[in-house]
């Protein structure tokens, strides 16, 4: 069964559970152009999770998921609220999802981890997880080592169960091209950063619009914790402490509320601006449904313009 049948979707796209972002209302216009629409539970506590799922409700009859940190301190309670408020998808990252699996199943919920690598994947997948994002280095926020291009064939290879692709898909080309590694759907999320229903600061969706390719750069490595974001005054400073081997705690106070001086005050030079490569592609703020209908529609173009016979 495709992806989108088994979420009960128009298009194969989910839209990435972004911190501070990815809210009710943005979750809801992925869903309502067709989508799967996210929210991003990092940060939050169970009532206000509780609150965005309400409101999600209110905005969409359609399907939409949530996203779960699974190293939140406050996991269980998170994990509760989703069965207690009827969501039909949970995406996860950063942990097991094993000690959850057992509720959300029984609740009929879908589990969909990110997962950085083949081993992970195998893992979940034992597990009894519905499918799994194969999310590359390429994308924005928290990022492993392998590029989408390479991780993505690797896992449709390893694992038995639908492959969603992530990290540097931000047009129709590379829906397509995701198609062609295997992947059945994929997960777009700087994409979605340039749009009118992202919640963010106008400062940080022109940060992105006006990035090349160029200007990403990943932080905290040193500390086992990649991030990738747009280089501003504050990225410079962090990998300047990291090569004079900082501690921790040194680092950690410099990176303290550095996304939601970004996200909300607009301070894109001493915040955490978290996007992804594909900035360059993006040239316009526009709306959520144009961003998925041209998307598609270019992909359709593209596998239709492929000229096969040309590679034998």
């Amino acid at each position: 069964m495709s992806i989108a049948r088994l979420l009960n979707i128009k298009y194969p796209i989910f839209q990435g559970g972004m911190a501070q972002i990815a809210l009710a209302e943005l979750a809801a216009a992925v869903s309502n152009a067709g989508g799967l629409g996210i929210i991003a539970a990092g940060g939050f506590s169970a009532d206000r999770l509780r609150e965005e799922i309400r409101k999600c409700k209110t905005l969409t009859d359609k399907p939409f998921g949530v996203n779960i940190m699974l190293m939140a301190p406050n996991r269980e309670e998170l994990a509760d609220v989703i069965v207690e408020e009827g969501v039909k998808v949970v995406t996860t990252g950063a942990g097991s999802p094993a000690p959850f699996m057992k509720k959300w199943k029984e609740a009929g919920i879908k589990v969909i981890p990110v997962v950085p690598s083949v081993k992970l994947a195998k893992k979940v997948e034992q597990l009894g997880v519905d499918a799994v994002i194969a999310e590359g280095t390429e994308s924005g926020g928290h990022v492993g080592e392998t590029t989408t291009m390479a991780l993505v064939p690797q896992v449709v290879d390893a694992v038995s169960i639908p492959v969603i692709a992530a990290g540097g898909i931000g047009d129709g080309r590379g829906v397509a091209a995701a198609f062609a590694l295997g992947a059945q759907g994929v997960q777009v999320g700087t994409r979605f950063l340039a749009t009118e229903e992202c919640p963010t600061h106008e400062n940080f969706k022109k940060a992105v619009v006006n990035a090349s390719d160029e200007d990403t750069l990943v932080t905290g490595r040193s500390i086992g914790g990649p991030v990738r974001s747009i280089k501003n005054k504050m990225t410079l400073k962090y990998l300047e402490l990291e090569s004079r081997k900082a501690s921790r705690d040194e680092l950690e106070e410099l990176a303290l509320g550095s996304l939601r001086k970004a996200v909300l005050d607009g301070d894109t030079e001493n915040g955490s601006v978290m996007a992804g490569q594909i900035c360059g592609l993006i040239t316009e703020i526009t709306t959520v449904e144009k961003v998925i209908t041209s998307m598609f529609e270019e992909a359709k173009e593209v596998c239709k313009n492929l000229n096969v016979g040309s590679l034998v």
